[in-house]
């Protein structure tokens, strides 16, 4: 284990962190809010920290596959610890824990929280738990690979561990350049979203913030309501960019370099597309009664399933209200989640692929043992090392629900409540059924309980492994 290598990009981090937080500061101050402070500490204590981590380190940057994991689960952890801190410091959210699980939520792009009044909270604590969505949606370390000096290409094993899906794609020969071009495909993503947002109304304030929430599909809103009080072409721009956002970026990258045709041809974005589909259409039946019309209907389920098959979490309605079949949908949604290499939660769409491909194998070859049979994804094999990691995941996944869900019923008496909000911390998408409804929210867990979904969370964002890896002792090793 190279301890420099870790402490070194982890600084280099915190030091990142550290000037992202100036812009809530200078929000506070343009407010006139007086809470300047509680940017003003935390900044300092983020350039301390990467500082000193330079100092001690030096331009150490062996990178191997065990470090990238340690590098990934620290950076995410140590972010949240020190992002916590404004809430604290400025008093709207006085419980540290609280503050942390609020945090967690919000760099995951889980979207959870602990809140009841947001409409309460000022100005720069408003911008900063939302734009923690933002930076973490395309991921803590893939911004910073992109503005750091060059590592070598152990770097890669960094870039595999945070991005989201069964494996990590480089655009171009260069990581750096990659980096780039993914946050260059990000950002102007977040920009045409705001400009349609304000193109219908919405203030420049609301646009940007709202923008920021969509474009990590995370699901913090500005109104207690979430988007439920803006009109219909609000909700419906917000709705096709969360499904925007939970398409693999791989495919906008295709459209900017004119490869249409191979784009189109892509078995994950096609199968997202039927599912997203057909869940819209099989809801907005079930719930007709509910929506009085067939427009507000399929208004009403378009972005509901846009917003939990994205995993952002944003709302319409109480979707807790809905028929048991509309609520089913959304749970196997909540669970297939968006594509990899989005900015979605989820299992995703290219592991849901695969293990169905490789289960239906494996009843064919049961049938007739001789049959010699491979899983093939995107036209190109799979490799059985790959697929064998994707059934372990699920796995553990499954494990992880079903524990996390027990360990909540010790604290909350509500298992319906307890499993839907395991799923929902997993899946990154935020709310689920019950006490954790959309108009709910997870204020009522104990401490315990709120660490314990705050490892659940970075679990999720973190495909399990980067987190799992921390509690096996020979990870700590030398040698």
């Amino acid at each position: 284990m190279n301890y420099k290598s870790i402490l070194n990009v982890i600084g280099k981090t915190l030091f990142v962190e550290g000037v992202l937080l100036l812009v809530p500061m200078i929000i506070s101050f343009v407010a006139k809010e007086n809470n300047y402070m509680a940017f003003l500490i935390p900044i300092l204590i983020c350039l301390l920290l990467g500082g000193a981590s330079y100092v001690f380190t030096g331009k150490e940057k062996t990178i191997y596959a065990k470090e990238g994991m340690v590098v990934v689960a620290g950076v995410w952890i140590f972010m949240s610890l020190i992002g916590a801190l404004p809430f604290v410091l400025s008093g709207q959210i006085p419980n540290y824990i609280d503050a942390l699980f609020e945090t967690v939520s919000g760099f995951t792009t889980t979207g959870a929280s602990i809140l009841s009044d947001v409409e309460c909270l000022s100005k720069s604590i408003t911008f900063w738990r939302i734009f923690t969505h933002w930076i973490g949606g395309m991921g803590v370390l893939v911004f910073v690979l992109a503005i750091i000096p060059n590592y070598d290409e152990g770097v890669i094993h960094i870039f595999r561990a945070e991005s989201p899906g069964p494996s990590a794609q480089k655009f171009v020969s260069k990581l750096k350049f990659t980096a780039r071009i993914l946050y260059g495909l990000y950002l102007v993503l977040t920009v045409l979203e705001m400009i349609f947002l304000l193109c219908g109304g919405m203030s420049l304030w609301e646009s940007v913030l709202h923008s920021f929430s969509t474009a990590g599909t995370g699901g913090f809103g500005l109104k207690n309501d979430s988007v439920a009080s803006y009109g219909t072409y609000t909700q419906m721009v917000i709705a096709v960019f969360m499904f925007l956002f939970g398409i693999n970026f791989n495919i906008f990258y295709l459209f900017v370099i004119g490869g249409f045709a191979k784009a189109f041809k892509s078995e994950e974005l096609r199968i997202y597309f039927i599912v997203t589909v057909l869940a819209t259409v099989i809801i907005a039946v079930n719930i007709l009664s509910i929506a009085g019309n067939f427009s507000d209907a399929v208004r009403l389920s378009f972005f509901q399933v846009t917003s939990i098959g994205s995993s952002t979490g944003l709302s319409t309605a109480d979707f807790n209200e809905w028929p048991s079949l509309s609520k089913s949908i959304l749970i196997l949604l909540m669970v297939m989640g968006a594509c990899g290499g989005s900015t979605g939660g989820g299992m995703k769409v290219s592991r849901m692929i695969i293990l169905v491909k490789s289960s239906y194998a494996d009843v064919r070859k049961m049938v007739n043992p001789r049959t010699v049979l491979g899983v093939k994804f995107e036209k190109e094999p799979m490799k059985d090392e790959m697929v064998k990691t994707i059934r372990a995941y699920f796995f553990i996944w499954v494990l992880i629900v079903i524990i996390c869900t027990i360990l909540l019923c010790i604290d909350i008496n509500d298992i319906w409540s307890n499993f839907t909000g395991t799923l929902a911390c997993i899946g990154n998408t935020g709310p689920g059924y019950g006490l954790v409804g959309a108009t709910g929210n997870y204020s009522m867990y104990s401490p315990y309980s709120k660490v314990l979904l705050s490892f659940v969370m970075l679990a999720g964002r973190l495909e399990i492994f980067p987190i799992l890896i921390l509690f096996f002792p020979r990870t700590w090793k030398r040698a």
